[in-house]
């Protein structure tokens, strides 16, 4: 052993590997903290963006049930105003004629007396529309 002074080299070396296995080991202690910490984070972002996409996808859900309520709601409103659009047309062109025509008292009224139908057989029809079919030239003799 060489001596330096008072102390001995050989202690001074166990000294400062002592010392350096001593800051390896809270380094390493430093560093596993920090990655845990690390990772506990990265969790957190991760369960955090799931749970952002869950809900944004239930709401989109929700919006789309929506708007397809609305849609079906805003064509039954179009039919109805085509229906009420109709329903004054016909109103009005009512109130029109309303105009043109003269209100009659029962004085005005014309009453005619019903005039027997002739009954005429099916038998005489025929023959009646054959004669006169022969008589037009409608049935003519081949040649």
């Amino acid at each position: 052993m060489r001596l330096y002074g008072e102390k001995s080299y050989l202690k001074k070396k166990v000294l400062h590997e002592s010392q350096k296995n001593s800051e390896k080991k809270i380094s390493v202690l430093n560093i596993k903290i920090i990655h845990r910490i690390f990772d506990t984070i990265n969790i957190s972002y991760v369960v955090l963006i799931c749970t952002l996409f869950f809900l944004s996808f239930d709401s989109q859900r929700k919006w789309s049930n929506t708007y397809k309520s609305l849609s079906k709601t805003r064509a039954m409103n179009n039919n109805l105003i085509d229906y009420i659009s109709q329903i004054e047309e016909f109103y009005i062109s009512e109130l029109e004629t309303l105009n043109t025509y003269k209100k009659t008292k029962p004085e005005d009224l014309i009453y005619l007396d019903k005039i027997a139908e002739k009954e005429e057989s099916l038998f005489k029809k025929n023959l009646s529309s054959f004669i006169e079919g022969f008589s037009d030239s409608r049935y003519q003799r081949a040649y």
